[in-house]
């Protein structure tokens, strides 16, 4: 015979204080663990969203990011040629030269400042990316100082908005618009001409990287294996999703870190779930001895102490998310003292799942044990207990 599923509802209710104890225990950890989780999501989809996969990028050969990357204008007029390369209407090959580096900008939220990637581009590179807009003011000039900025970049640094300057290289340079490529990292940089960029910081011949687009699905490949094998470029090449994949190492050690935490909080938790039902065995041991006399099983009142301790646990876990909710879409950055990339925190459905079922595990394990002494209480001992 079962014992109904009333029956655990009313105790936690009847227990309302060491129920709503126990649940923000686990609600805290499952917070902690679902903030991370959705702050590597955020980075994940704002990379994932970065790059076509007709686009293949290329950097100087064993070179691990475009930072790190030293490609020369020479290479440059080689690699143009590359059988593969789809052409404009004009005839002209599909290919960017860019220079990328890092500024220091002023931050609301950083006095210090942060870093942001600065990127000079030649004229194709707009034609290269696709979703990408200018929302407010216009694209910069050739051969002029001005700069467009990614929205997340104009939202969090008060240095870059429409119409102020921004000071690197020889002179000021005017931000003169505001982009959004949807959720791609496109919108934590800076761009501007490449010429009067590599002018400025003295880097006319030695710049970063090419970016240049197959002429179709199944010439990507073919592309890749031409630059690659090419002795005089000595470059690697791989598709823009490819690279922006594999920067997102970077959420790596905030996951460990995140998870990590969430376990010691989780031991501290499984602990507390387990003290609250040792608790409540105690406080009900005539209540068992009873449920024993009107004929329930040892194995029905184990399971149903270790439904209540898995209930207590799901309350916990949707508290957790319920905490954590408000934070969704909220911008952040991450990064490194090298450059920086702002990012959404995504609280899915998926990761509220997690989460919960991560709460469900701290109550299977705190659980457990205390119902095992339920269901080994003897009739007549339980009956005589306070």
């Amino acid at each position: 015979m079962t014992i109904p599923l009333a029956y655990n509802l009313r105790n936690l209710r009847v227990r309302k204080t060491s129920t709503i104890m126990t649940a923000l225990g686990i609600g805290l950890t499952v917070s902690v663990l679902v903030m991370v989780l959705a702050l590597v999501g955020g980075i994940r989809s704002a990379f994932k969203a970065t790059g076509d996969p007709l686009n293949v990028l290329v950097t100087r050969q064993g070179s691990g990011s475009e930072l790190a990357s030293n490609f020369t204008r020479a290479q440059y007029q080689d690699l143009k040629f590359t059988p593969g390369i789809a052409r404009t209407a004009a005839g002209e090959p599909m290919a960017s030269l860019e220079l990328v580096t890092v500024l220091n900008l002023e931050s609301g939220d950083t006095p210090s400042g942060v870093n942001i990637t600065l990127r000079g581009l030649s004229p194709p590179a707009t034609e290269l990316r696709k979703n990408l807009k200018i929302v407010q003011g216009r694209w910069f000039e050739t051969g002029q100082r001005e700069v467009v900025v990614g929205k997340l970049v104009a939202q969090r640094n008060p240095t870059a908005q429409l119409g102020k300057q921004i000071f690197f290289g020889r002179g000021n340079w005017t931000v003169v618009g505001i982009m959004d490529g949807g959720d791609s990292a496109v919108n934590s940089e800076i761009w501007a001409d490449l010429n009067q960029t590599s002018g400025d910081l003295n880097r006319t011949e030695v710049l970063s990287s090419a970016l240049v687009r197959a002429q179709d699905a199944a010439t990507v490949p073919v592309l890749i294996k031409n630059l690659q094998s090419d002795q005089r470029l000595a470059v690697s090449a791989r598709t823009e999703r490819e690279y922006y994949d594999s920067q997102t190492s970077s959420g790596a050690p905030l996951l460990f870190m995140g998870i990590f935490i969430s376990i010691i909080m989780a031991i501290g938790s499984s602990f507390a779930a387990m003290n609250t039902m040792y608790s409540s065995v105690a406080r009900r041991a005539r209540e068992i001895g009873t449920l024993r006399v009107l004929g329930f099983s040892r194995s029905s009142i184990l399971t149903s102490f270790f439904i209540e301790s898995l209930l207590l646990a799901v309350l916990g876990g949707l508290l957790g998310c319920l905490l954590v909710l408000p934070f969704n879409g909220v911008t952040t950055v991450v990064g490194n003292r090298m450059s920086t990339v702002a990012v959404n925190f995504r609280v899915t459905p998926l990761i509220m799942g997690v989460g919960v079922l991560f709460a469900v595990i701290m109550g299977g394990v705190g659980g457990l044990l205390p119902a095992g002494a339920a269901a080994r209480k003897r009739i007549l001992v339980a009956l005589r207990e306070m």
